[in-house]
């Protein structure tokens, strides 16, 4: 929660400690991937009613916010 209020975030977040949630979402990297105990950069982008709609595998971290964004807009109209 701290961390939370020292970033600004207007949200909670989840700290998957024993990784449950993130062998839900797929996120799990294989033991032969490199850098298997990270888990891989996912963002899912989820409408109010909990439906998925879309699905992003990170590879630009800096253009990364403004493509998901768009799409937010996109999906406002």
């Amino acid at each position: 929660m701290a961390f939370t209020q020292e970033h600004g975030f207007g949200f909670p977040l989840l700290c998957d400690v024993d990784r449950t949630v993130g062998r839900l979402y797929g996120v799990e990297r294989g033991a032969d991937e490199q850098y298997p105990e990270f888990p891989k950069r996912i963002t899912y982008l989820i409408d109010p009613d909990g439906v998925i709609e879309k699905v992003y595998e990170v590879k630009d971290v800096a253009a990364h916010p403004d493509e998901v964004l768009a799409d937010i807009r996109a999906v406002q109209k």
